[in-house]
Formats: structure tokens, sequence, C-alpha cells
């Protein structure tokens, strides 16, 4: 090797020092992104170690999914007040993902907890439980509403839970109201809601009280869960426990864990106060 190409890199070193293949240097030649420093008469090519950072930034720019074609017009016309305009926005656009990635975590995490929590459940038991408060977000009323008001109403909740990222993996659940329970209109929800550990001082919270609350699993398809409902409010009157002010309801086992509705488990949580 010539005294002048010592401090160069062959292609194919170049290519191992970038952990990449060499046909990936070829083709940024080849549309003019990153050429090599030197190109003999023979056609041999050679790399500085300079060109190493010029290479990690494309590679940079391309994880933020910009285009090839925008970074050669970014590299051709560069300045440095360019630069930093370009890596602050880049650099908000990473933030912005991390915090979805994080939010995702949570949710996994969530789904993971429950769900191994739901295989150490009898679901046949009914019992009564001594339960910790819990901050819920709440739908807006929808109470003796309409299918239609209804169907608004899931749309809107869910709709504001992604937009202020207050899901965090729990389901969404329902809640119906002592009278309703006594009236057995059980399907008569006062609210949705769902559980969410953000503290968004904005947005109001509804705190499920700390407290005794009767505990039972319905199997299969809701359309069915007034037979649940039933036995459970046997057991409050066999007992002698007077009724609280709500129930609630959510999924343990749903469509994401278990195949066919006849598979889902509803958790019932009846608020009471004691013999």
């Amino acid at each position: 090797m010539s005294e002048n190409l010592r401090k160069y890199f062959t292609t194919g070193e170049f290519a191992k020092l970038c952990n990449v293949k060499k046909q990936t240097l070829f083709h940024y030649d080849e549309i003019g992104l990153l050429s090599p420093e030197i190109k003999s008469e023979k056609g041999y090519r050679y790399y500085s170690y300079h060109q190493f950072d010029v290479f990690n930034v494309i590679e940079l720019l391309k994880e933020v999914d910009m285009p090839l074609k925008e970074i050669k017009l970014f590299l051709k016309n560069k300045t440095p007040s360019e630069l930093i305009e370009l890596l602050k926005g880049k650099s908000l656009e990473i933030k912005k993902k991390i915090e979805n990635l994080h939010q995702i975590q949570k949710i996994i995490d969530t789904k993971i907890e429950l769900t191994e929590f739901a295989l150490t459940i009898d679901f046949s038991e009914i019992k009564i439980i001594e339960q910790e408060e819990d901050q819920l977000f709440l739908s807006g009323s929808i109470l003796d509403c309409s299918d239609r008001e209804f169907l608004n109403s899931v749309s809107q909740f869910i709709d504001y839970l992604y937009k202020n990222e207050l899901d965090i993996g729990y389901p969404i659940g329902a809640i119906v109201s002592r009278e309703k329970l006594l009236n057995e209109e059980y399907d008569n929800y006062s609210y949705l809601y769902t559980k969410t550990r953000n503290n968004t001082e904005d947005i109001s919270f509804y705190t499920k009280p700390k407290g005794l609350y009767v505990v039972a699993y319905h199997k299969g398809n809701d359309k069915n869960i007034s037979k649940t409902y039933k036995k459970i409010m046997k057991f409050i009157d066999t007992h002698h426990i007077k009724l609280g002010n709500y129930s609630y309801e959510e999924y343990v086992l749903d469509e994401i864990s278990v195949s066919g509705n006849d598979n889902y488990v509803t958790q019932i949580m009846i608020e009471v106060e004691g013999k």
C-alpha cells in the first residue's frame, strides 16, 4: 500500500468498521450519499476515519425515519445552524417515541400482572374481601341511555383515554348503582371506568373506596351475567350484609387471553357495609 494510503480503510475494512455489508457502501456511493475519500485509477476505494462519523450520522437519521433522499439533500447543503435545527427536531421526535414506549411498557406489564392473577382465581367462589381504594377515570353518565348514546359514550371515553395517555392496560369496566341492582337492571350502567395511576391535575378522577366487597366471577357471555348477579344478591341476603352504593364489573379474561366468549371471565365487585 502506498505511504499516502496507510491511514485509509479499504471498502471491506470500512464496511467491517461500520458493521455493514460492502454493498451498503457501494449503494451510498452510487446515490451520492457517502463516497470514498479516495478513488484510485484502478478503481480501488478508500475511506478515512473521519468518514466514520458521517456514516454514523446517516445511520442515526435513518433510525429516526429520515429518508435517504432527505439525508443526501441535508448533507449537500449543510450548515452548523441547519445541523442544530435538524438534530433538535429529531431529539423531540425521539423523546416522544420514548414516552410512547414507556406507555406501551406500562400496558404490557399490567396485562401480564392481570393475566397471571387470573390464573390463581377459583371462579366458582363468592367471597367477602377487604379491598384497597383505587383511582378510576370515569366516563360521562350513561344511566338510562339509549343504545346509540351508549356507543357514542364508549367512543368518547376511549378516545379521551388515548389522547390523555390514561390507558395503562387495565380493562374498561362498568359501574352499576345500588338502585339498579335492587331493580335487577344489571346492564343499566351508571358509568364506564378504567383504573389508572395518572395523577394529571387537570383531570378529575373517582376514588373507588377502600372497604368490604363481595367478589364473584361470571364465566361466559355477559348476556347471561344476570344469573351471576342473582347468585351474588342471594349470597348477600343469606349473610345479612348491607348493600353498598355500587357494583364494579370488569373482565379478567377476555378476547386477548382466551378464545371464544364462552371462556370470558368477568369479575364483579359489590360494595357492602358488613353484617
